[in-house]
């Protein structure tokens, strides 16, 4: 996979993700790893950071649950009004975590 397609790849599956769900950035790297032969969360994290506006960016959060740096009051609201479970400030991910496994 060219890194042109792994780009492409990793939209794709953002669009994915159900609202009220979440992936984390090394979920979504694991996702595609075996097509890619990619595994990094930070390389995933700089693809959202680039080129994630046209996909559902909010719902690509850290393992932790913390919402994507310097756009967390956006990414909020957001995920509330898609009903999103949050806990204080974070994503709860054993509620919200999403796999493309379950479909859609």
């Amino acid at each position: 996979m060219t890194p042109d397609e792994y780009v492409e790849a990793v939209l794709d599956l953002v669009e994915r993700i159900p609202p009220g769900r979440v992936m984390s950035y090394g979920a979504v790297a694991d996702a595609l790893a075996d097509r890619s032969g990619r595994t990094s969360a930070r390389l995933v994290g700089a693809i959202m950071s680039r080129h994630g506006g046209s996909v559902p960016w909010h719902r690509v959060v850290n393992s932790a649950g913390r919402l994507p740096p310097g756009h967390e009051r956006e990414a909020r609201a957001r995920l509330r009004a898609e009903g999103t479970p949050l806990r204080g400030e974070r994503v709860d991910m054993a509620a919200a975590g999403w796999s493309p496994e379950e479909g859609m």
